[in-house]
């Protein structure tokens, strides 16, 4: 049985933790890239289906290239920022099926069930987006994640090679600077939004 985490943990994961449109000059090493990765993938996803794909733009060129697709203000923070990371989803996931769920044929609840595919798709990388937000605030980085970019000609860019793998969403990655957050939006209190049935 698992233990709560510490005040300070929940804090950093969530009651302090903000999202950042500029970070600190500061690098962010391939390692910790591979830390994020290797946390995000331990959160569930159906059937352990796994469709998230990560391109992680940290060179100069890949930035300009991800800045020219995206609108006017989120190019400025994809430019300044050390990383950004464009969470993608496999739309053939079910491909993997038999190596990563190999306790049933679950491949076969897809093929030739594109509606199914797509939804599982999207619900579980977006999922997978939120466990890397997740792990990179749990590693001590700061996340930006946003939309406002043209999802088509980011596949058209990014994916050219992986043609069943579509854009969801993107996100900036480093060390935050707090002059860069605005003050905390309003967050409900229980009753506002939940019931117990």
């Amino acid at each position: 049985m698992s233990e709560p985490l510490s005040d300070s943990a929940l804090d950093q994961l969530f009651r302090t933790a903000r999202t950042y449109n500029g970070y600190h000059v500061k690098p962010v090493s391939e390692t910790l890239l591979h830390a994020i990765w290797d946390l995000v993938k331990f959160g569930p996803t159906s059937a352990n289906c796994l469709p998230a794909r990560i391109i992680w733009c940290t060179s100069d060129a890949a930035k300009q290239k991800l800045a020219a697709l995206a609108m006017p203000a989120n190019a400025e923070k994809i430019l300044k920022a050390p990383v950004t990371a464009i969470i993608g989803m496999d739309m053939e996931f079910y491909e993997n099926l038999p190596e990563l769920f190999p306790h049933a044929d679950a491949r076969s609840w897809f093929v030739g069930n594109d509606e199914l595919a797509k939804t599982t798709a999207f619900r579980n990388s977006s999922l997978q987006g939120a466990y890397f937000i997740l792990a990179a605030r749990a590693l001590g980085l700061d996340t930006g994640p946003m939309s406002g970019f043209n999802n088509d000609a980011v596949d058209a860019a990014f994916f050219a090679d992986q043609p069943s793998v579509k854009s969801n969403f993107i996100s900036t990655l480093g060390y935050g600077d707090p002059a860069t957050i605005f003050a905390r939006s309003p967050r409900p209190d229980f009753e506002r939004f939940n019931r117990i049935a």
